[in-house]
């Protein structure tokens, strides 16, 4: 944020110039079927005081196989009050075991409000059994322009 010589400067100028970082943590586990589900406790809602503030998040999922498919995947995705985001977290369901997976999304909020960020899952087909588990994280940073 550029401040000028003999600009005045107002408390709600330097609030908006800070990053805010938002942190949500699995609560309980969630058994992946082929229709995306919430990650019981991976939402937050995250608000902005202005139009055009820009976020950033981060997903972990904490993937378990636990029958293993050839082909099928465990798949993460992030969506932003109700719109899915581009990038999914993949994890193959080739070996039974346990992974962190990661993915990054950004964007810009276009209304002043609440924003409700929620990490989904989902298998990508009928065969394979697993779930997202407690080590599952959402870390969203709103900044705001002045």
């Amino acid at each position: 944020m550029p401040v000028w010589a003999g600009q005045i400067v107002t408390a709600g100028m330097l609030n908006r110039s800070q990053p805010r970082k938002y942190l949500a943590e699995a609560s309980g586990s969630l058994t992946a079927t082929t229709v995306y589900q919430p990650i019981p406790g991976c939402s937050l809602v995250a608000p902005s005081t202005v139009a055009g503030a820009a976020w950033s998040a981060l997903g972990i999922f904490d993937c378990n196989v636990s029958t293993v498919h050839a082909t099928n995947l465990m798949v993460g995705r992030l969506t932003v009050d109700g719109s899915s985001q581009s990038g999914l977290a993949i994890h193959a369901m080739d070996t039974a075991d346990r992974d962190t997976v990661a993915m990054v999304w950004g964007g810009t909020l276009a209304a002043a409000g609440n924003h409700t960020f929620t990490m989904e899952g989902v298998i990508n087909g009928a065969s394979g059994a697993g779930g997202f588990f407690a080590y599952s994280r959402l870390e969203v940073t709103i900044t705001e322009p002045v």
